[in-house]
This record gives structure tokens, C-alpha cells and sequence, in this order.
């Protein structure tokens, strides 16, 4: 783990990024934020009993943020968890190909919710959430579309079994939402969060 820095970009509070997802932080640097430290928070992630999906998404947020800061006193946390959910159903992310063709099964030719839940801690122990929510359509899908996406293992450790910043955005027809949000994060959301809590983004940091 690494630690923070005693200072962000233009004397600012350090900014941790507590997730392990490489997608999560391409998304902060494309918008030009760049995380001081990235310490993931490897929490237990087993659903609860009868857990619906947004709630868990929010719970697991909020215990990664949780799980961190305490690590980082003086610095603004950011969490994040990212579920597809089928109505009620939580689906898995994708450890092998039986799991990530089960999953698409299930998609294949229906919309799904993908929810991102977003978790921030300022300096000062203050904080903010929010759940944001994204409808994803699923074309129906051909024995040989589905067998030619397994084969590019895209699908490996996704949410769903699949990633729409791969290949799997030629069997998504649309989406109704946030397109980040079903990447690994929802930015302008995250970046009103920070903001609200006073981290200060004024369209991405100066280069170090």
C-alpha cells in the first residue's frame, strides 16, 4: 500500500482512489484527475440475505471508503462499486467462462440496471454518497455471438460477465444513463461529490 502524499495538486488535500479497477482510474485521468494513492479497500463482498441490489451496491461503497480511510487521515477517499443487476438479482462478476456465459444468457435479448454506487470521505471525516443508475439493452444473441465473445475473455472479473468498453459494445443497441457509470464509475457524479466536500476540481489537475 502505498501512502499518501502530504498534499494533492495546488496544496489540495491528497485524493485516494480505493479500488483496485483499472477502468476506474482511466476514467479519472481522462477527465484529468489523478489519485495521489490507489489502496484498494478488499473487503468481503458476499451479498446479504435477501440483499437487493441497491442496497448492496451502496453498502459495499460505503465499506470500501470505510475500509480506507482510516489508512489515509488527511485525505479526501474515493469509493466505488459497480453491480448489474437482473430485477432483483444480483449477478456475479465473471471468475470463469461457465459464469460469464450464464450471465449473458440471462442478458441476451432483455435491459438490465448496472448500479454504481459512489462513497466519498473528506479530510475532516465528512461525507457523501450516491447510487446512480443505468439501463443497459442486451441484443439477443446467437450461439456463435455468444461463443466469439467468450473467446476474447473480456469477460474475465466483470460485473455481468461482460464490458462495454470492449467488445461487448457491438451487442449493446443502448443505453438510458450514465455510459461511465457502467464502465466502473460515474464521473460527473463522483466529481460533484468530491466537489461538495470541497476537493476543488475545476476541469482536471495541473500536470505533476
Amino acid at each position: 500500500m502505498a501512502a499518501s502524499s502530504a498534499s494533492g495538486p495546488r496544496g489540495r488535500a491528497p485524493l485516494v482512489l480505493a479500488s483496485a479497477s483499472p477502468p476506474r482510474l482511466a476514467l479519472l485521468r481522462q477527465i484529468g484527475i489523478e489519485p495521489d494513492t490507489v489502496d484498494p479497500a478488499h473487503i468481503d463482498e458476499t451479498p446479504n440475505s435477501r440483499e437487493l441490489p441497491a442496497a448492496y451496491t451502496r453498502r459495499m461503497a460505503a465499506a470500501k471508503a470505510d475500509k480506507v480511510a482510516p489508512r489515509h487521515p488527511g485525505a479526501f477517499i474515493l469509493a466505488a462499486d459497480t453491480v448489474v443487476a437482473l430485477g432483483r438479482r444480483i449477478l456475479p462478476k465473471a471468475e470463469d467462462a461457465q459464469s460469464a456465459r450464464r450471465c449473458l444468457t440471462m442478458l441476451a435479448g432483455r435491459r438490465h440496471w448496472v448500479l454504481g454506487g459512489i462513497a466519498v470521505v473528506a479530510p475532516d471525516g465528512r461525507r457523501a454518497a450516491r447510487l446512480v443508475t443505468t439501463v443497459v439493452a442486451f441484443k439477443r444473441l446467437a450461439p456463435a455471438e455468444l461463443e466469439a465473445y467468450l473467446a476474447t475473455g473480456e469477460w474475465q472479473g466483470k460485473a455481468g460477465g461482460y464490458g462495454i468498453q470492449g467488445r461487448a459494445a457491438a451487442l449493446i443497441p443502448w443505453i438510458r444513463g450514465s455510459y461511465p457509470n457502467v464502465v466502473g464509475l460515474a464521473l460527473s457524479e463522483s466529481v460533484a461529490l468530491l466537489d461538495g466536500l470541497g476537493y476543488g476540481w475545476r476541469g482536471g489537475d495541473a500536470p505533476k
